[in-house]
Formats: C-alpha cells, structure tokens, sequence
C-alpha cells in the first residue's frame, strides 16, 4: 500500500487529503513542521478558511496533531504540526 494509502481510503474532504500532503512534504525527519495558515493557503490555493476546516479534519480523524507557539512578547506564532503516521 502507498504512504497516503490510507487517508485515501478515509471519508476525508480533498481540502484535508490535499493539507496532509502538503504538511508531509514540509515535514521534517520527526514528522513536525511549521508552516503559517498563509503559507499553507497560499501554497495549495485555497483559502485560509479552507485550511484551518482542512487541519481540523485531519485533527479530528487522528492523522494531525497541533500544538501552538508564541513568540517571547507573548503574541502567537505559527502552529507546530506533528503527522501521525500509521
């Protein structure tokens, strides 16, 4: 079966197949990237309302996992994300 075998074979939305390999492609090694909402938007073409529906799928079905990151001023940052491969 092919990496994405799976989320292929998930009653996933395309915007959250098309996200999930865009994050893999991003990853590093461990499976953590951390691209903004823009970029992850303007990358794939698709709105930032799109992507942030898109990480909440992947999220929801287990194949995505976020954690938030804040600068030292205490304003936000872009999000880490950690695909859950399996």
């Amino acid at each position: 079966m092919s990496f994405f075998g799976r989320i292929y074979k998930e009653e996933l939305p395309s915007r959250a197949k098309c996200v999930y390999m865009y994050l893999k492609d991003r990853c590093d090694a461990k499976g953590e990237c951390w691209p903004a909402i823009n970029t992850i938007a303007k990358d794939t073409s698709m709105s930032r309302s799109t992507v942030k529906r898109a990480i909440a799928d992947l999220i929801r079905c287990g194949f995505l996992r976020k954690e938030s990151r804040y600068r030292e001023n205490g304003s936000n940052s872009s999000n880490r994300y950690f695909l859950i491969i399996g």
